[in-house]
C-alpha cells in the first residue's frame, strides 16, 4: 500500500567536512500509550526526505509482514510481524516466535545494507524482556549500526544496559492534573 503523499527530492550536496553520527534514543513510559508522537517524529523526518524504516516487534494483525511493508510517502517503510494478532507475553508458540525472530533478522539485514537513516524499532524492549530477542544481540546491533544511522528504540522497561550506550532518554509520564 503507498500513501499518495509525495515529497520533492532532497538531493542536495553535504558541504560538512565530516558525518554527523547517528544517535540511539530512547522513548520510554510505564504505559504503552505513546508510539504516537514517536510516529509523527518519523513522519516529519521522511517528509524532509530522509529514509525511514519503522519496526512494530509485537504487532500484528493487517497482513504485514516483513515481506509485505507498508511504504508511507516515498521515504517511509512501515513494518510489522506477519501475525494475525499481537504479542502480549513471553508465552507465545513456534510460529509466532519464529515470525518476531524474522523481523528482527530482516530488521539487522536491511540496517547493515544502509538503506534507512532512521530506524524506529518499537517495543525492543518487550521482546527483549520476554525473552524474545537477545539483549546481547540488540547491543551488538546498536554498536555495529552504520555509524550515521539514528535509532529509536522505544518502549517500556529498557534494559539497563541499552540505556547506558543511548545518546537521549526520555520517560514519557502522564500528567495527574484534574
Amino acid at each position: 500500500m503507498v500513501a499518495q503523499l509525495q515529497t520533492p527530492s532532497l538531493n542536495v550536496p553535504s558541504d560538512l567536512p565530516y558525518s554527523v553520527p547517528g544517535l540511539v534514543q530512547v522513548f520510554t513510559s510505564g504505559q504503552r500509550n505513546f508510539f504516537t508522537d514517536v510516529m509523527a517524529q518519523a513522519l516529519r523526518i521522511a517528509g524532509q526526505g530522509t529514509s525511514v524504516l519503522i519496526v512494530q516487534f509485537l504487532k500484528g494483525g493487517i497482513n504485514q509482514g516483513h515481506d509485505r511493508p507498508m511504504q508511507l510517502g516515498e521515504n517511509l517503510n512501515w513494518v510489522r510481524c506477519g501475525l494475525p494478532g499481537c504479542i502480549n507475553s513471553s508465552d507465545i508458540d513456534e510460529s509466532q516466535k519464529n515470525s518476531l525472530l524474522d523481523l528482527w533478522h530482516y530488521t539487522q539485514a536491511v540496517v547493515a545494507e544502509g538503506r534507512y537513516e532512521l530506524v524506529v524499532l518499537d517495543e525492543l524492549s518487550l521482546a527483549v524482556n520476554f525473552g524474545l530477542i537477545p539483549e546481547t544481540e540488540v547491543l551488538d546491533f546498536l554498536e555495529k549500526r552504520p555509524p550515521n544511522l539514528d535509532v529509536i528504540l522505544t518502549g517500556p522497561n529498557i534494559p539497563e544496559e541499552i540505556l547506558n550506550i543511548a545518546d537521549q532518554i526520555t520517560e514519557i509520564r502522564r500528567s495527574h492534573r484534574p
